[in-house]
């Protein structure tokens, strides 16, 4: 047998102005795509696994991704999904590890493209599908498949065992004639992110019911809690059933999608998220660092290069000095021009540079000017670390160069590359110590929390105007099919 598994993964931010070249995904080929995710914890290595477990042979044409950011370029799209139909070709079995939020200069949906593609190159040959939580789900993507899961964890530590799910259904369909189809229910909820962790609230109630309904048996279900931040038809939450092709199975998962939709609507209020202003944000952070022997986190929220932010704006740290907020660790932030000075200036120097606020914000409307901060370069390294934390633990991550940048009250990583602070990494790879200051203020939503907030005395939540702000008001949407909650009134659903 020989199985098919690719890997192509993008979230799309439509208002984010880092572009998406083809270099931005890093691509891997062939024998080098199989090295890249044998024994990770991705998708794909459970792809890989799996085919090996039944001696297929492996064929990989591409593992490739890039961080969130504005639409993907064109011929990146082509490049990437060309190898991918190409290779479709003569297999038995095809395992995609896609996101499920693509949008491309030359298409609104980047997975459902490529699904379409994929089956008309393999017609009858089973294809599953593993996706984020976030993915924004079309017609054509359930239409072009035979599998499709989901994660069911944000933060995301379940992308290997997505895999699994998706393979284990593909692999009952080649060895014991199982014929599964994806069905759907999309509601017009147009959920925030940071709405959407399923370590409490709604969500987490919602992927308990999906759970139960594969307890139940379903062979799988996602709570798919879409990505809003890309002006599309339908960035939405849907919930997402894989069925086997039998009237019993169909009519059992028919009724667990209804219910399981129907529990979202009657707790949409849960999905929606009100940002708390600056001014209150930092009186609390104050109080709980009263007498506190561990840091106060701030998440900076409203430009985290995971939702396609430009990880340069200054706006957060800015109102933290004005509100009187010192003895601060922050980073990474993103300004390659000053990572050039500060370099030349070398360890020691005491300089003066114009930081952050550099890529204008054209979708939104909104150019800032640079902070010019006086202080002095501590350390230089190359931005280079190994995650420790359990999301994509082991793998190797860099900044690009790195300084740490001493302001006297307030310490900063500066770097070359927008980066996620996944990792103690992103600070001990200059060796700067974070968890020795009062505050710690990250440029994050989720993907920061399982290493640092075991290390903080507590968090506080800060938006600001930014491509990923919360604030659906700072959004020009203009492709967004209306009415969808909390934008406007909606008819009764379902």
């Amino acid at each position: 047998m020989k199985f098919l598994i690719a890997r192509l993964n993008h979230e799309t931010n439509t208002f984010s102005p880092v572009t998406t070249p083809l270099q931005a995904f890093s691509p891997d080929y062939d024998a080098a795509a199989f090295l890249a995710n044998k024994d990770m914890r991705t998708a794909m290595a459970a792809f890989i696994d799996a085919a090996q477990r039944v001696g297929a042979q492996c064929v990989t044409p591409v593992s490739a991704t890039a961080n969130p950011s504005g639409p993907v370029l064109a011929d990146a799209y082509d490049a990437l999904t060309d190898r991918i139909v190409a290779a479709a070709v003569g297999c038995d079995a095809i395992l995609l590890d896609l996101h499920g939020a693509m949008v491309a200069q030359n298409t609104p949906d980047g997975e459902g493209d490529l699904l379409a593609r994929v089956r008309a190159a393999a017609p009858g040959v089973p294809l599953g599908v593993a996706l984020d939580l976030h993915g924004n789900i079309t017609q054509k993507m359930i239409d072009n498949a035979d599998v499709m899961v989901g994660f069911k964890t944000y933060p995301h530590v379940d992308m290997y065992e997505t895999g699994e799910h998706a393979a284990r259904l593909v692999l009952q369909m080649l060895q014991h004639g199982r014929r599964y189809a994806v069905r759907w229910r999309p509601l017009p909820l147009l959920s925030h992110t940071l709405r959407s962790t399923t370590l409490g609230g709604a969500m987490a109630a919602a992927v308990a019911s999906a759970r139960q309904a594969e307890d139940d048996g379903v062979p799988a279900m996602t709570i798919f809690a879409g990505f809003s931040l890309a002006d599309i038809a339908a960035p939405c939450v849907s919930v997402v059933a894989t069925v086997e092709r039998t009237p019993g199975s169909e009519a059992l998962c028919a009724a667990a999608l209804d219910r399981v939709a129907g529990r979202i609507w009657s707790e949409r209020e849960g999905y929606v998220y009100a940002s708390e202003p600056l001014s209150e944000a930092f009186a609390r952070a104050q109080g709980m660092a009263q007498g506190a022997e561990k840091p106060v986190l701030l998440l900076d929220h409203s430009d985290n290069c995971m939702s396609g932010g430009t990880c340069d704006t200054m706006d957060v740290l800015q109102a933290a000095w004005q509100h009187g907020l010192t003895d601060i660790a922050t980073g990474p932030l993103s300004d390659p021009d000053a990572v050039v000075q500060l370099i030349a200036a070398g360890v020691g120097a005491q300089v003066s540079v114009r930081l952050g606020n550099k890529v204008p914000l054209t979708r939104l409307g909104i150019t800032k000017e640079p902070v010019l901060v006086q202080g002095t370069v501590r350390a230089i390294s190359d931005g280079s670390y190994t995650v420790s934390g359990p999301i994509y633990m082991g793998q190797r991550c860099s900044m690009g160069r790195a300084v740490w940048l001493d302001l006297g009250g307030t310490q900063i990583v500066v770097v070359e590359q927008p980066h996620e602070p996944w990792d103690l990494g992103v600070f001990s790879c200059v060796g700067l110590d974070p968890t020795a200051y009062r505050y710690l203020l990250l440029k994050s939503r989720m993907y920061c929390r399982p290493v640092f907030v075991p290390l903080s005395a507590g968090l506080v939540e800060c938006d600001s105007p930014g491509v990923t702000s919360s604030d659906y008001r700072l959004f020009p949407f203009e492709n967004l099919r209306q009415p969808v909650y909390p934008l406007g009134d909606v008819p009764t659903f379902p």
